[in-house]
């Protein structure tokens, strides 16, 4: 028998709102028992840091309605009930297409979220006044079979010293699953293309100073054991977890922001639903003046244009859902390259 229904009371900017919760005793995370009103509690606690990560940014929603163990499904149409206080706003997708996508401007949307079962937020790298230029810079530290998170960490820290001569500003975060991902405020005067390239400017800087770490090779059989920067975040329609999202892993980890000075030492694994709330409010949020650090992107510009021009290097993969792009490598695996399908490609 289902259980009776519950009713949030979540603060905001507008005032209180009254969230209604079905089933909130149905287990998301049976590892470890954490139920839809444990994480609809969660998102509650971690609202205002949680908003201030993905608010005035178009989200997809990643839902399990059987919770982790079961099947989930991406939501970027806004589902059928939104509450008439939740935004929507019209974002154009690499195809052409356009359609309206849900933002999330209060702790008591979130929570809604939570009702049409949510459990990570995949926030633009956007905001709404201008939806095709990035105001934020993101990279993902993925580490490849045979490396650790304390690989990651040294990974981190080398972007960070990198991003500091640039002029950026680096924040940390874990990814709640293996990797980390560092973001940086940027000044919303690119599109997605160029940051795009600039990602990759600074990526395969990375990896000329320490190319036994660190690789861009988007091939895994091409990667070895090594840390992946995964440049195909910052295209369009590519997001990471937002700061403060849960992530659908069998012990309820959270995407948890971190002060540079934690990241040597932390254990990823207990920054979960349960004990993040606790951290954030005796701590406070690491990442809660990132907007005072806003950066210029000339300077990572330039590392693509002297790959481009001095060196001879040029455009990388792309997803494999974009339409084939300008100046692209062929979409085939190293390993299946022959003389006639290496030529259909290029």
């Amino acid at each position: 028998m289902a259980s009776p229904a519950d009713s949030l009371q979540v603060d905001g900017p507008q005032g209180e709102r009254a969230v209604r919760l079905s089933s909130p005793d149905r287990v998301l995370w049976p590892a470890v028992g954490v139920t839809k009103r444990d994480l609809a509690d969660y998102v509650v606690a971690v609202g205002p840091a949680l908003i201030r990560a993905l608010g005035d940014r178009p989200v997809t929603l990643q839902r399990f309605p059987d919770g982790v163990e079961g099947e989930a499904f991406y939501s970027k149409n806004p589902p059928r009930g939104v509450p008439e206080w939740v935004r929507t706003v019209a974002v154009t997708y690499p195809s052409g297409r356009s359609h309206q996508q849900l933002v999330l401007d209060e702790p008591a949307a979130a929570a809604w979220a939570v009702q049409m079962n949510t459990i990570t937020f995949h926030p633009w790298p956007v905001r709404t006044a201008d939806l095709d230029q990035p105001d934020e810079l993101r990279i993902d530290l993925d580490p490849q079979p045979g490396r650790g998170f304390p690989d990651v960490v040294r990974a981190a820290h080398l972007l960070r010293g990198l991003l500091r001569e640039l002029g950026l500003t680096g924040f940390v975060k874990t990814s709640g699953n293996r990797g980390v991902h560092v973001f940086a405020r940027i000044q919303p005067d690119r599109e997605f293309l160029d940051v795009r390239h600039a990602v990759i400017g600074i990526g395969r800087e990375l990896v000329r100073r320490d190319p036994d770490l660190l690789t861009m090779e988007w091939w895994k059989e091409q990667r070895g054991e090594r840390i992946f920067i995964d440049f195909n975040q910052s295209n369009r329609d590519r997001t990471i977890a937002s700061a403060y999202s849960p992530r659908p892993l069998p012990h309820a980890p959270v995407s948890t922001p971190l002060r540079w000075e934690e990241l040597d030492d932390v254990d990823p694994t207990v920054l979960t639903v349960r004990t993040v709330p606790d951290r954030l409010r005796n701590g406070g949020d690491p990442w809660e003046a990132m907007d005072e650090s806003v950066g210029s992107l000339d300077a990572a510009a330039e590392l693509w244009r002297a790959d481009v021009e001095d060196r001879g290097l040029g455009e990388l993969n792309f997803p494999p859902d974009y339409p084939k792009m300008p100046g692209e490598p062929p979409r085939v695996q190293p390993s299946r390259k022959n003389a006639a399908n290496w030529a259909d490609e290029s």
